[in-house]
């Protein structure tokens, strides 16, 4: 698949389009990862008659380095110029981890562009690390050892299992972030805040689907964590027993379907 850059106000933003008349779902990966991670996902969707685009967020991947603001919020608008840029809207919002954050800014700034919202392994609000968590942060950005500290805690994001090409996605990933500024950026991502995002979630009036591995290493209780999203939102969380952040590449088979079935509620094809 070729890549394609759009141009926005201050870089260009890279993506993958599967092409198709279909509806248009847009997948909007983490921070610290690519647009790769919904390589399980991404097939099954569009051999069901979706139209899949994927991009990578500000800082990572093929998207560019440098950029004034990292925040949720600004990757949201990078997801509306590109639905408005696609000419394929309304669409519906995959976001993982941070992400899902910009999915939801994305519904509140422009509602009409959006069909609905899935949010996997979701971080909408702003936890409360012990000192020793915020120390080891600090210290793992510090030094040349940055790329292989986030590579060991990304590793430990996948407690089922691992991917059959885990491998070869690390290696990619490895790859980009030892490019010059894409550490910084991500540093940058991890320092901030969520608390406008947590603003709006309750404010959210499209149709959301939540998914949340059970043994997600970001929450110290995902299962909780989950319930108070889904009730925010008003939706039943899915919960993947024994998963991590993401659920969609450790069984994506378990997924898929409650995906698709959101898909036919929100973007029922033609």
């Amino acid at each position: 698949m070729v890549t394609r850059h759009l141009a926005v106000p201050q870089g260009r933003i890279a993506y993958d389009d599967t092409g198709g008349s279909g509806p248009l779902v847009l997948a909007i990966p983490g921070m610290g990862d690519l647009r790769s991670e919904y390589r399980a996902l991404r097939p099954l969707l569009w051999q069901a008659g979706y139209r899949v685009v994927t991009m990578d967020i500000r800082g990572h991947g093929d998207t560019s380095v440098a950029w004034d603001d990292y925040s949720a919020r600004a990757v949201g608008h990078d997801a509306l110029a590109l639905i408005e840029h696609l000419g394929a809207g309304p669409a519906v919002i995959l976001g993982n981890s941070f992400a899902a954050g910009s999915a939801l800014w994305a519904a509140h700034e422009e509602p009409a562009l959006v069909r609905g919202v899935v949010l996997l392994g979701p971080v909408v609000r702003d936890g409360r690390p012990p000192w020793w968590a915020r120390a080891a942060v600090a210290v793992g950005f510090a030094g040349p050892w940055r790329t292989a500290f986030w590579l060991t805690f990304w590793d430990r994001l996948f407690p089922l299992r691992k991917p059959v090409d885990h491998a070869q996605a690390r290696a990619a990933l490895a790859a980009s972030l030892r490019e010059p500024g894409r550490m910084a950026a991500l540093r940058t991502m991890v320092g901030l805040s969520k608390a406008d995002t947590e603003a709006i979630v309750a404010r959210s009036r499209v149709p959301a689907l939540v998914v949340m591995g059970t043994r997600d290493p970001d929450f110290p209780d995902p299962v909780a964590e989950a319930r108070w999203l889904g009730v925010q939102l008003g939706t039943a969380p899915i919960l993947v027993d024994g998963a991590g952040h993401y659920p969609h590449l450790e069984v994506p088979q378990h997924v898929a379907p409650a995906l698709l079935a959101f898909l036919g509620r929100t973007a029922p094809l033609p």
